[in-house]
C-alpha cells in the first residue's frame, strides 16, 4: 500500500483534438516508466483501432506514473460530448483535473461540457495551455477565455485560483510562462504534486469501492475498475456486492491489480484513495458498490446522461444478406447489443414488435456510429434506420434536444452558412471576428437540424470550415420542417452488376454512389437525383453490339467520379423510408420496400391515411 499523502488522482479533460492523449504520452515517457529501449506507440493510451484511426479517445483509460516518490494516477477521458457517460463517472474517481486547452483554438463546446462536470464534483483544476508552439498561438487571450468560462460555470473561489502551465505535448516541453519553457514536463509534474490534494478518505473504516469502468479478460472475466472510497481491500477477501436495485450478494476478490505505466500489476492489498482493478466477481456492473460484508453500505448510484438520439437496428434482409458477415441472425444481434450495455452505460436497447429489430438509443450520431463500426469489424451484418432525436414530455410540453454549435469559417463563407442554418431553425447567440479572415459563430440549434448537415457544411466552406457541437438542453418542439434531405435518389430497377454503359446513360440525372462492376439489387439506392423526387434507373444495361463501326469512338468519353459514402455520411443521408445495410465489407443504402410497385402502393396508403380518408 502507498503512503496516502503521496497519492495524486487526476483526470485529463479537454475538447476533442486539443492534444491530451499526446500529453499523457510525454508524461509517461519522461517519468521513466519505460526502459530506454522499450518502444512506445504514439498516443499509447488510444489502444482501440478506431481510436487510433480517428485520433479520438472513446473509452476512458487509466495509467499511473511515479514521480519523486509520489504516485500520480492519470485517467484520460473522451472529449466528445457523445461519450458524456464516461466523463461523468471518471470525475468520481479523481481529486483534480488537468484542463487542456489549445493555445490557438481556446475554449470549445466540449471544453465547457467536461469542465462543467468537473466543477460540479468540486474538483481542483490545473489549466494546461497546450500546443504553445503553434505559429498563431494566443496564450494570454486563451487564459482570459478560460477564466470567463470558469465564472460562467459558477466555479467557487478556490477553483478560480487555478495555476496555469504552458506546454507543447508534441515537443515534451512545459513552463509557468509562455516565454520560459523547460525542455521537460517537470513544471507540470511539480504543479500536480503541489496543487492537487491527496485523497482524504479513511483506510480504517469499512470497505467501500464503486465500479466506474469495466474491462473484460478471457481468463479473469469481468474486471471492475474504480477507486477505493474508504477502508482497505485484500486479495482473496470476501465482499458484499450491492447492485442498483438495492440487492446484495456475496463474492470474493480473486485478484487485485494496481496500475504502473500502461501495465496492470498484481497487488496484495489496496487502501482508500487507490485506483485499482478487481477481478473475479461475476456479473458486476458499472455503478455498483463493493463493500464490507459486515457493514454493507451502498454509495450513491451514478447519475448518467440520458440518450438524445435513437436508431432501429435490424437483421439484414437484403438480397445480399449473409454473403460477407459471420453473425447474421437476430439472436446474435441481440446478444451483441446486450453485451455492449454491460460496459456502455449511456446506451439503451429496447425490443420492438418485431423479433428482428431493436431500438438503440445513444448520446448522438458519433456514439451510435462507433458502435456500428465496431460491430461490422467483428463480422456482424445489420441494417439501421435513419437516426432520430428522442422527443420527451417535460411539464406537459413536447420537447426535443437542442445542441450548442460552434463554427469556425472563412469570412467569405459566413453568409451561406448562416442562411443554411436559418432554414434549420438555428438561433445565433454569439459571433467573434478574430480579424484573421476567420469568424467564430455560436448557435443553438435543434439536434434534428444537425442530422446530415456536416456534408453540406463542408461543401459550402470548401472544406475550410470546422464545426463542433455539444448537447445543451431540451426545449419545446420546433415544428415539422427542420433539416432533412431535400434531394431524391436514384433507385436500381434490376439485380445485377452495374456497367459503365448503364451508368453513363443516367449520369446526367444526378451523382452516382457506385463504381462500374458493383453488384446491385432491385430497390438499392445507387445515386442522388438532382431533383427532389426518387426515380428508378437501370445501371446494369448492357450495350447492344452491332457490326456497324461508329465514326465517333466512345472510348474518349470520361465518366464522372462516383461519390462513395463513408459510414457516417451514409447514416446522415438516410430518409424515413430507407435503411443503411452494413456488412463487414460493404455499406449500401436501400429502400425499406425493395419492389417498385409495392413501394408505390405503400406511398399511396400513406398519403390517404394522412389526408384522413
Amino acid at each position: 500500500m502507498h503512503n496516502r499523502e503521496k497519492i495524486r488522482n487526476i483526470a485529463i479533460i479537454a475538447h476533442v483534438d486539443h492534444g491530451k492523449t499526446t500529453l499523457v504520452d510525454r508524461l509517461l515517457q519522461q517519468s521513466g516508466q519505460f526502459r530506454d529501449n522499450e518502444a512506445i506507440q504514439e498516443r499509447a493510451m488510444d489502444s482501440n483501432d478506431l481510436e487510433r484511426e480517428r485520433g479520438i479517445t472513446i473509452l476512458a483509460k487509466n495509467t499511473a506514473i511515479s514521480y519523486k516518490d509520489h504516485l500520480i494516477n492519470i485517467v484520460d477521458t473522451p472529449g466528445h460530448a457523445d461519450f458524456g457517460g464516461e466523463v461523468e463517472r471518471i470525475m468520481k474517481m479523481v481529486d483534480g483535473v488537468l484542463l487542456v486547452v489549445d493555445a490557438f483554438e481556446g475554449c470549445m463546446p466540449q471544453t465547457k461540457f467536461v469542465l462543467r462536470k468537473a466543477l460540479e464534483q468540486k474538483l481542483t483544476p490545473i489549466v494546461v495551455v497546450n500546443k504553445i508552439d503553434r505559429p498563431n498561438a494566443r496564450p494570454e487571450e486563451v487564459i482570459d477565455e478560460v477564466l470567463e468560462l470558469f465564472i460562467e460555470l459558477e466555479a467557487n473561489d478556490d477553483q478560480l485560483e487555478f495555476p496555469v502551465v504552458y506546454a507543447s505535448g508534441l515537443q515534451g516541453i512545459s513552463g509557468l510562462s509562455p516565454s520560459e519553457l523547460q525542455s521537460t514536463m517537470e513544471p507540470l509534474f511539480d504543479k500536480i504534486v503541489e496543487h492537487i490534494p491527496a485523497p482524504t478518505e479513511n483506510p480504517e473504516e469499512p470497505l467501500q469501492f464503486q465500479v466506474t469502468l469495466l474491462d473484460y479478460n478471457e481468463y479473469l472475466g469481468r474486471i471492475a475498475i474504480g477507486r477505493v472510497n474508504r477502508g482497505t481491500v485484500r486479495q482473496g477477501q470476501s465482499v458484499a456486492v450491492m447492485n442498483r436495485d438495492g440487492q446484495t450478494k456475496q463474492a470474493r476478490v480473486e485478484k487485485l491489480f494496481g496500475f504502473q505505466g500502461l501495465k496492470r500489476v498484481e497487488m496484495e492489498e489496496a487502501g482508500a484513495g487507490d485506483i485499482i482493478a478487481i477481478a473475479g466477481i461475476k456479473e458486476i456492473n458499472i455503478g455498483e458498490t463493493i463493500a464490507d460484508p459486515q457493514h454493507p453500505e451502498a454509495l450513491e448510484v451514478l447519475k448518467i446522461d440520458e440518450p438524445t438520439m435513437q436508431m432501429t437496428f435490424a437483421v439484414n434482409n437484403s438480397p445480399f444478406a449473409g454473403r460477407e458477415g459471420k453473425w447474421v441472425t437476430s439472436r446474435k444481434l441481440q446478444e451483441r447489443l446486450y453485451k455492449e450495455l454491460e460496459t456502455d452505460v449511456s446506451l439503451r436497447v429496447d425490443p420492438t414488435d418485431s423479433p428482428d429489430a431493436f431500438i438503440v438509443s445513444g448520446r448522438g450520431e458519433l456514439h451510435l456510429g462507433i458502435l456500428i463500426e465496431n460491430m461490422r469489424r467483428e463480422g456482424y451484418e445489420l441494417q439501421v434506420s435513419k437516426p432520430e432525436v428522442i422527443i420527451k414530455e417535460i411539464d406537459g410540453v413536447r420537447s426535443e434536444p437542442v445542441e450548442r454549435l460552434l463554427i469556425d469559417v472563412p469570412e467569405e463563407s459566413m453568409g451561406a452558412v448562416m442562411e443554411s442554418l436559418g432554414t434549420r431553425k438555428a438561433e445565433m447567440v454569439n459571433m467573434i471576428n478574430n480579424g484573421n479572415g476567420q469568424v467564430r459563430l455560436e448557435f443553438l440549434i435543434p439536434a434534428r437540424g444537425l442530422i446530415g448537415y456536416r456534408t453540406a457544411f463542408l461543401t459550402m466552406t470548401r472544406g475550410y470550415g470546422i464545426m463542433n457541437h455539444a448537447f445543451d438542453k431540451y426545449a419545446p418542439y420546433f415544428g415539422q420542417d427542420v433539416g432533412g434531405r431535400h434531394e431524391g435518389v436514384l433507385v436500381s430497377s434490376e439485380t445485377g452488376t452495374s456497367t459503365q454503359y448503364g451508368m453513363m446513360s443516367v449520369e446526367d440525372r444526378g451523382i452516382l454512389f457506385v463504381h462500374p462492376g458493383t453488384e446491385v439489387y432491385e430497390g438499392m439506392i445507387v445515386g442522388e437525383h438532382n431533383r427532389d423526387n426518387d426515380i428508378i434507373v437501370n445501371i446494369c444495361k448492357e450495350k447492344q453490339l452491332t457490326n456497324v463501326r461508329s465514326a465517333t469512338k466512345e472510348e474518349t468519353v470520361k465518366m464522372k467520379t462516383p461519390r462513395i459514402l463513408s459510414l457516417e455520411q451514409a447514416l446522415e443521408y438516410l430518409n424515413d423510408d430507407e435503411y443503411c445495410e452494413i456488412t463487414p465489407k460493404s455499406i449500401r443504402l436501400r429502400k425499406k420496400i425493395l419492389n417498385k410497385n409495392e413501394r408505390e402502393r405503400a406511398e399511396k396508403q400513406r398519403k390517404l391515411s394522412k389526408s384522413g380518408v
